[in-house]
């Protein structure tokens, strides 16, 4: 993976927005692998969490620093935060509040980075929403299956056409209208099918004909997932992941099955076709 000249500041930081309404999709992992590939490739990245309960992505790089600091080691890192929950007591506040807390720590760290990496909650609040409307690039993660596939459209079950767009696409669409009257931008989406399965089922190939039916009409790119492993469960209790297992300072072992999850990992940046990255594998 390679860099290009990159614009420094708030008008050259590309944000990357990992969303999606259901939880346990691989958002996190997604978002830190992506956050790490592009540190690798000799990018300043900001992280951001909007998860102000859970806070996963913001603990994996509390993680990271943590074991840094144990084993006297250096491994790339991110500037880090997450948005914290506000105290006001009425709603509206409380949203207004919150929104301030994002747009601050949103331009504090897009002064110096080239990319921005901000992890959305598994459901929907106003939070979440205002960070799809910044997203450049939107990635949403899902399980490969149809409970996952519900939040996207509505199928007819004996058919699998679908009838319309689903709550969080119809969500997303109405984020991309806010950014594009906003800057004029458009949002490249990639929907990803998460945890693949290692055979060739009939489930999985139903779900590859909906996406490729659904893609046009809603208007996203589907883009290679990562598969179901342990190694992805492993790895965050040291904030490591599968793009540092060949550094020294890791101490861990490559296995051929790390490999494979690995190479998992490069072709999913590659599909994402990001501003200056090339040639991820």
């Amino acid at each position: 993976m390679t860099n290009e000249s990159r614009t420094p500041g708030p008008a050259g930081c590309h944000a990357i927005v990992v969303g999606n309404e259901k939880g346990g999709s691989g958002k996190s992992t997604t978002a830190m692998h992506v956050a790490v590939a592009l540190l690798r490739a000799g990018f300043r990245v900001g992280v951001l969490d909007l998860d102000s309960r859970q806070r996963t992505l913001w603990r994996y790089f509390q993680n990271r620093k943590a074991f840094c600091e144990r084993n006297g080691v250096t491994l790339p890192m991110p500037e880090f935060d997450f948005v914290a929950a506000s105290k006001e007591a009425v709603v509206a506040d409380v949203i207004a509040d919150e929104a301030n807390r994002f747009r601050e720590a949103l331009g504090r760290m897009a002064e110096t980075a080239d990319f921005m990496i901000l992890d959305c909650p598994g459901s929907d609040n106003p939070l979440s929403r205002l960070g799809h409307s910044f997203a450049d690039t939107l990635i949403t993660p899902m399980n490969d299956s149809f409970i996952d596939l519900d939040l996207l459209a509505e199928l007819n079950p004996e058919t699998l056409n679908v009838i319309r767009p689903s709550q969080y696409a119809a969500m997303v669409w109405e984020q991309r209208k806010q950014r594009y009257a906003r800057d004029r931008h458009q949002v490249d989406w990639l929907v990803m099918r998460n945890r693949l399965s290692h055979v060739d089922a009939k489930n999985k190939r139903r779900i590859a004909g909906v996406l490729e039916k659904l893609a046009p009409r809603v208007g996203f790119r589907v883009a290679p997932g990562l598969a179901e492993r342990v190694i992805y469960r492993e790895l965050f209790l040291n904030g490591l992941t599968l793009l540092d297992l060949d550094d020294p300072n890791a101490g861990v072992d490559m296995s051929l099955s790390h490999v494979a999850a690995r190479q998992e990992v490069r072709g999913l940046i590659n599909a994402l076709r990001l501003p200056g990255v090339q040639n991820a594998a």
